[in-house]
């Protein structure tokens, strides 16, 4: 992506700013360890579910949840799906140690997209990037949320999904792995169903059309197999399960009605509760959708376009100039791939603060490659920003901090891919005269 070496990323004043950032994430898990505060009640609530389940208990009722408050999220299939993770309660116990090894892993089975894939400093990268970014791990480790295990499994999904094939590799295998990841993307996005979409920027990869809809029909029945699953094995719990969905078992815990999130969503319904608009559904809704479209979609949409225009020229229909523009762009194409998962991850509805996590993992496949102010500024935003908000002792869970950092960094990315696109069209030998014209300037 960059025309800037490997070496000359991690030369002079970017190298003091990586070791200064590494300590303010480092210091920012360690400061949670100093406080009096009881850490891991959603890892109590998922195992209490688990335990409640197997000794003949309704799960998705909160009294029959020991030392909790809170009410299991999940789809009934995975109270037998996490019986193994929660036997004995050492997990409850001990579960900080194995998340960070986790989010760890997630870095190092994360795909590098550029011309240098292997590097021992692209992988620490990246590996800090996952513990650090819009201090989402922070909110996974405090809390001991299950999002932990999803984004792993995300990480191996998109190490299959985004992976690029050695010279002469076998085709057919390789679309095989990728299927292999579809399904394993999409057996994470129905653990929380509202990030489902997440799933539609597989149309971006670099492949034939027809193989590109084999992924997402793939990753489709692996999004439904665990709802079905649930419905067909355990349908009292599953009708339990849409209640507590709903908010409608009362008096007990609701995302309906209790939780507030970052998200898009929450920040239209305040803009328009100061306007005295925000009791109007419809008028919340259109102005929630108009966030998403300026703030992501439409500059992610805007850009790939443009790129697509000037690359692969304006003969026949879009579609078919972005399938060719795909393929004939294979890195690209998977940095903007992954670009399209954080935009649509980041419109979901529902946001918490850990869920960022995520996010997270999508955007550490792109930042090895960025230039060094690119990298800078994505560090400085997106680590270093919302990590000293926190050891200052401010609320982020009551603020848009993550959400705005996440979006600054998604901005920067966007627009350091584009650059770079131009970059390579002037290289080609396009003067920047004839590029303007092509584009409308």
């Amino acid at each position: 992506m960059s025309d800037i070496t490997g070496t000359a990323r991690w030369t002079g004043p970017l190298d003091g700013l990586i070791a200064l950032v590494t300590l303010l994430v480092l210091g920012n898990l360690l400061s949670d360890l100093a406080l009096d505060v009881k850490y891991g009640w959603d890892v109590r609530v998922n195992c209490a579910a688990v335990d409640a389940h197997a000794s003949g208990l309704d799960p998705y009722f909160v009294k029959n949840l020991k030392g909790t408050q809170l009410s299991y999220p999940y789809l009934p299939v995975t109270l037998d799906a996490f019986r193994p993770l929660c036997a004995g309660g050492w997990l409850v116990d001990h579960y900080r140690g194995v998340f960070l090894l986790l989010a760890m892993l997630c870095g190092l089975l994360l795909p590098g997209v550029g011309r240098d894939r292997g590097g021992v400093r692209d992988i620490a990268l990246r590996v800090l990037w996952a513990l650090g970014a819009f201090v989402g791990f922070e909110w996974v480790s405090a809390s001991g949320n299950f999002t932990l295990l999803s984004g792993t499994l995300s990480a191996a999904a998109l190490a299959l999904l985004l992976r690029v094939p050695a010279p002469g590799a076998d085709d057919d295998r390789s679309f095989g792995l990728r299927v292999l990841g579809a399904v394993l993307l999409g057996l994470v996005a129905s653990f929380k169903l509202v990030y489902s979409p997440v799933l539609a920027a597989l149309y971006l990869l670099p492949l034939p059309r027809r193989q590109k809809i084999g992924l997402m029909a793939a990753a489709a029945a692996g999004l439904v197999l665990p709802v079905l699953l649930s419905m067909l094995l355990y349908p009292d719990l599953f009708s339990s399960w849409l209640l507590a969905m709903r908010g409608q078992i009362p008096d007990q815990h609701s995302i309906y009605v209790v939780d507030t999130t970052p998200s898009l969503l929450l920040l239209a319904q305040g803009a328009l509760d100061h306007l005295g608009l925000g009791r109007s559904k419809p008028v919340v809704f259109i102005a929630y959708a108009l966030l998403a479209v300026v703030l992501l979609l439409g500059p992610l949409a805007l850009v790939v376009l443009r790129m697509v225009n000037r690359q692969a020229g304006r003969d026949g229909t879009f579609p078919a100039r972005l399938d060719r523009w795909l393929i004939d762009h294979r890195g690209e194409a998977l940095r903007i791939t992954a670009l399209a998962m954080v935009a649509l991850y980041l419109c979901a509805p529902r946001l918490k603060e850990y869920a960022f996590f995520e996010p997270a993992l999508y955007s550490a496949i792109l930042i090895v490659d960025l230039p060094a102010a690119a990298l800078a500024a994505v560090l400085m935003s997106g680590v270093a920003a919302p990590a000293l908000v926190a050891l200052a002792g401010l609320s982020i869970g009551d603020s848009f901090v993550q959400l705005a950092a996440a979006l600054v960094c998604f901005w920067v990315m966007l627009w350091a891919e584009y650059v770079a696109s131009a970059q390579v069209v002037r290289a080609a030998g396009v003067e920047p005269a004839q590029l303007s014209r092509a584009e409308g300037f």
